[in-house]
């Protein structure tokens, strides 16, 4: 064939048909937008073959859009409300309704297979209406930490969606009328391979369904329930001889009748609710083969994270609270040398105040980095810190891709403040960070060290500050570094409105900011410094929030500024202010 023939066209000496036949094993969602940006055919070919899309924030981009640039979508990911909204941190109404897009997706994308909303309000009409339009074809629903909607709706997916193999509404706000929506996914499907409604309200749930599930389900790996006995689901786990994940169940008998309990033999990634002491010696059979342990809600001390860990060396992620303790750190550093994802969360404080051991410090973080080579992924609540243990970190921690750290601010005095020092090594030595989140307390970290976090942040994408920096000079300096910067999130900093526009526009890459608590001006005009076409910018005042129990607390303001192609919001609550949207 002649190679000028359209169907056959050049580009760069290499026939597009090349391109099309490599184009559709690239999935990495930066590299296809770099080949789309090299001319119109690569292109066209670069729209005609993605299957997957995240869009960031609801408001970023309209239905429509989406559809005319990639009309063969068959997933996407979709974020509504703000990050801090998992920490009440923004009002309800704020927005990020699902509605809109639930219309389009459901009627026009006819590729579609796989729908996540992550932080969105779905309702019940919005599940009626993708049942109908793409229940045929439904492979995945993710309601993601989502509310509105209630167990009729889901009675909708479960009757028509019998091609489903994800079913996953973890921490969403579920409004329970019955159990009935479990019994039409038993009756109608055949095929689910993840069950997951960990972390929500529901009780009507038949420990019978579900081990009809696993009965007429043999490809199911991962389920993740509620608070349903444990000796209920003897006939469950007899079934479910694929299963690998299991999450959920509670422990309300004595602790010698669970002995007739037998876990599916590929089971290695498990996380009981309410396991103390006397269940433990049950995981013990098949703990050396446990790849995760989520023991964020166990009712579990220091020894015995300590007792657990050391029989679990396969261990590649661990989820728990600080009462591990810096012996625990240091039973994970020498014996679960395999860790790649540790997350540590903050316990209730007067759990801590019985178990002194029950905190995690700089001798804790520092055996990690001597033991746990090949960690990528750490979350950390710490009682205290010091710039060595972050140095020991930088030097060892080489695959470190995310790192998130807040100092718990309590009486005792940090000794080893500020951490400019540890950070700056923290962030050169590694240089595969692309996620950091830094939350200290007022003297935790100077101007300098703010602008060394700019300097050594080469690759990072999103970013946390909390309580860092002394003045607008700070934030400056740390603004002119961070070249692939696009998510920016600031909270109990001391910045101006007048630098916070000025960082902004420093930040090239920055495509999304949130902020709260900062020095406004009189009339907030200061912020007007950052406008510019596709630039949104949003005001929360500040606010009251009820805590309960005649508790109030004072909310101080946010300011939320992201690119949007759909223009200025139509849906604004009265708890918004939308303080300029600049036309294209």
């Amino acid at each position: 064939m002649d190679d000028r023939t359209p169907s056959n066209q050049r580009l760069h000496g290499m026939s597009d048909v090349v391109f099309e036949c490599v184009l559709p094993y690239i999935h990495d969602s930066r590299d296809r937008q770099s080949i789309s940006l090299v001319c119109k055919r690569l292109y066209e070919l670069e729209a005609q073959t993605r299957k997957h899309v995240t869009i960031a924030l609801c408001y970023t981009s309209t239905p429509k859009q989406l559809l005319q640039r990639f009309p063969y979508l068959e997933s996407l990911k979709l974020k509504g409300k703000p990050r801090a909204a998992m920490y009440n941190l923004i009002p309800e109404d704020w927005g990020g309704f699902a509605t809109p897009w639930v219309e389009e997706l459901a009627k026009s994308f006819k590729c579609l297979k796989s729908v996540h909303f992550r932080r969105m309000i779905v309702k019940d009409s919005d599940l009626e209406l993708l049942a109908r339009e793409r229940g045929h074809v439904l492979q995945a629903l993710k309601l993601d930490k989502c509310s509105g909607f209630s167990t009729d709706g889901l009675l909708h997916i479960c009757r028509s969606s019998r091609n489903l193999k994800i079913l996953f509404f973890e921490e969403s706000q579920v409004i329970e009328k019955d159990g009935e929506w479990l019994h039409e996914l038993a009756m109608n499907n055949t095929v689910l391979e993840t069950l997951n409604f960990y972390m929500t309200d529901l009780s009507q749930v038949s420990f019978k369904d579900l081990e009809l599930i696993a009965k007429r389900c043999k490809s199911l790996v991962s389920v993740k329930i509620g608070d349903c006995e444990i000796l209920d689901l003897v006939g469950f786990f007899k079934s479910a001889v694929a299963l690998e994940e299991f999450s959920g169940g509670c422990f309300n008998h004595q602790a010698e009748q669970y002995a007739s309990v037998v876990y599916p033999p590929k089971l290695c990634r498990l996380g009981l609710n309410y396991m103390s002491t006397n269940e433990m010696p049950f995981v013990f059979p098949f703990a050396s083969r446990l790849k995760k342990l989520d023991l964020l809600y166990a009712l579990l001390d220091t020894d015995d994270h300590c007792l657990l860990l050391q029989r679990c060396p396969n261990l590649e992620v661990l989820e728990t609270r600080n009462v591990i303790g810096d012996r625990g750190m240091e039973v994970l550093g020498s014996c679960c040398r395999k860790i790649k994802r540790l997350r540590i969360e903050r316990g209730a404080d007067e759990q801590e105040m019985e178990d002194e051991e029950g905190v995690v410090s700089q001798r804790g973080l520092t055996a990690i980095a001597q033991g746990c080579l090949d960690l990528e992924y750490i979350a950390v609540y710490v009682s205290d810190i010091t710039n060595a243990a972050l140095e020991t970190m930088g030097k060892n921690l080489t695959n470190l891709c995310d790192f998130r750290m807040v100092l718990l601010d309590k009486e005792e005095v940090i000794t080893d403040l500020p951490l400019d020092n540890g950070i700056r090594s923290l962030l050169s030595g590694c240089n595969k960070l692309r996620r950091f989140a830094l939350y200290l307390r007022p003297g935790g970290l100077t101007d300098v060290g703010l602008s060394y976090i700019g300097q050594y942040s080469q690759n990072i994408r999103w970013m946390l500050l909390g309580y860092l920096g002394e003045s607008d000079s700070g934030l400056l300096g740390f603004s002119t570094g961070c070249p692939s910067l696009q998510k920016l999130e600031v909270r109990g900093c001391c910045f101006s409105e007048n630098a916070l526009a000025l960082a902004v526009l420093q930040l090239k890459s920055l495509r999304y900011l949130w902020v709260q608590g900062y020095r406004g001006s009189r009339t907030g005009c200061d912020l007007l410094a950052m406008a510019r076409p596709y630039w949104n910018i949003e005001i929360i005042p500040p606010r009251k929030v009820n805590l309960g129990e005649g508790r109030e607390t004072e909310h101080p303001a946010h300011i939320l500024a992201y690119y949007s192609l759909a223009g200025p919001r139509t849906d604004f609550p009265p708890s918004v202010i939308p303080l300029v949207s600049v036309a294209p």
